[in-house]
């Protein structure tokens, strides 16, 4: 009982938007759709780090929670307080299936965080290669340099990614 009542004070002190990215967190797809429903203007609001919610559910791989959101009309270039949207947060973690349905969706596949890196930039440089060529089949441009004068290409080869440098040349 005192578990309970524990659990019942902490969620009624949460804000409706912490509450919201709890419930992203946790996955119930049933109570996204309801508090959706509820309040549609959550779909694109931010928490303290600057995540949106398609950012968050994405982020932890919560496919699901990431179609509802771009169903609820998410906005698929939000972008974080680093710069980064949904699909350049998928591409380092080589999340090709969420990946797909961002770009469905009108991703921009050449968007730049606050360090000038694109999707290609860090697939490249986490040696995602499913994911590079993903990118690459969906026109990711090749030729983008990042903040640091880098193009996909030259992170591969500095990490010797032999594979994804071949697939980018």
């Amino acid at each position: 009982m005192l578990a309970c009542q524990a659990l019942f004070l902490f969620y009624t002190a949460m804000t409706e938007n912490e509450l919201f990215f709890a419930t992203i967190q946790s996955g119930n797809e049933a109570n996204i759709k309801a508090q959706l429903t509820r309040n549609p203007d959550l779909v694109n609001i931010k928490d303290q780090r600057g995540f949106t919610p398609l950012i968050f559910a994405t982020y932890f791989n919560k496919e699901n929670i990431a179609e509802i959101l771009l169903e609820h009309n998410a906005d698929v270039n939000g972008k974080d307080a680093s710069g980064n949207t949904a699909l350049i947060g998928v591409s380092f973690k080589g999340n090709t299936s969420i990946a797909e349905k961002l770009l469905q969706h009108k991703a921009d596949i050449n968007a730049k965080n606050n360090a000038g890196i694109t999707a290609l930039i860090y697939a490249s440089m986490y040696n995602q290669e499913d994911m590079v060529k993903l990118l690459l089949k969906h026109k990711a441009d090749k030729t983008i340099v990042d903040n640091e004068g880098k193009k996909a290409i030259d992170y591969a080869k500095e990490k010797g990614f032999n594979t994804i440098a071949e697939t980018l040349e």
